[in-house]
């Protein structure tokens, strides 16, 4: 098997207060990296119901301190909400009191509803990816003689930064990400028929860069593994009902438990909206979780796999990812 890594949403869900969410992303990640994971990244979600993650970089500091060896970073920054001034100080610094260990995942998705965006965003701010970008780059590194920022430096650590990636759903980024030669992570788990076309055109744009010499791929899918395959859909169908929920238009709400999807009324259209949505994921025993995945990395060639595990119990959720790196082989820490 190819490198495995997790990103963790920090889920909440109706029988879980955001706090303990918190400290559940804390605990998963020391199993995360007693058991060989490549590296640990958070998200960054705004007013949303089943996420209590806003503030990546500061779960970043917590988690990193608590680990030893596994990478840990943003799944990702949402670049338009943070001025790149801001986002290179915090990194740099996480980057000097963590070494050669922090990741900086860039996306440039809102994360969040369009009102929530206009709260996070004040008038006059830049939604254009590449701008943002070349700016974040220019405080990490330094600027051009003459131009509007020069001479302002991201401390600590002038020179120094942490490993970049480009997050992404959709083409735009999977072209930016390969004409600036950096590796690619698309999110499959909310985007499936778009992975093979995006991938390709990251791919067809690459561009060799002092980061990289040849495209990096990683792949974010919905993985969980449970010793039956009727037990890992049992868990999966929490997260099902979510996105059915979404698809007919309805407020995002926190991840039901057990109970509560057993005790919901599915309507045709949620049921046809969350078996589509699964039919593209990664569910089941190791034998059909390893079946699966042999088959994800043979349609898209990716590189590395980074697994998400959005369900409604945090020792299932543990439970899962053990039986993931136990049937990849991933060499213990």
């Amino acid at each position: 098997m190819i490198p495995l890594s997790i990103l963790d949403l920090s889920v909440v869900t109706t029988g879980t207060r955001p706090a303990a969410a918190l400290r559940n992303s804390i605990d998963l990640a020391r199993e995360a990296d007693a058991l060989g994971y490549v590296r640990y990244w958070l998200a960054e979600h705004h007013n949303l119901a089943s996420v209590a993650s806003p503030a990546p970089d500061l779960m970043i500091g917590q988690i990193a301190a608590v680990t030893k060896n596994i990478r840990v970073g943003s799944g990702g920054v949402m670049l338009p909400n943070h001025a790149p001034l801001v986002v290179a100080e915090r990194f740099k610094m996480l980057e000097a009191l963590f070494p050669g260990r922090i990741d900086l995942g860039l996306g440039r998705a809102p994360g969040t509803d369009r009102r929530t965006m206009m709260a996070l965003r004040r008038p006059g701010t830049s939604d254009d990816l590449l701008e943002l970008l070349n700016e974040l780059y220019g405080f990490f590194n330094g600027f051009a003689p003459g131009d509007a920022y020069e001479g302002i430096h991201a401390v600590p650590g002038y020179g120094s930064m942490p490993a970049v990636w480009l997050l992404g759903s959709s083409g735009y980024s999977a072209q930016v990400a390969g004409l600036m030669g950096l590796p690619f992570a698309f999110a499959h788990h909310f985007s499936a028929a778009n992975t093979l076309p995006a991938l390709e055109l990251y791919r067809a744009r690459f561009q060799e860069s002092p980061v990289l010499e040849a495209p990096y791929a990683q792949v974010t899918v919905f993985v969980v593994c449970a010793d039956t395959d009727a037990e890992a859909e049992l868990w999966a169908s929490a997260m099902a009902l979510v996105f059915a929920q979404r698809g007919s238009g309805r407020p995002p709400t926190a991840l039901p438990t057990l109970a509560d999807v057993e005790a919901h009324e599915w309507t045709d259209e949620e049921r046809a909206f969350a078996e589509g949505y699964l039919r593209s994921q990664v569910v089941g025993s190791p034998a059909t979780v390893r079946a699966k995945l042999e088959q994800l990395l043979a349609e898209t060639g990716a590189d590395e796999v980074m697994a998400t595990a959005t369900i409604p119990d945090a020792q299932a959720r543990v439970r899962s990812f053990s039986l993931l790196a136990e049937l990849a082989e991933l060499p213990t820490a």
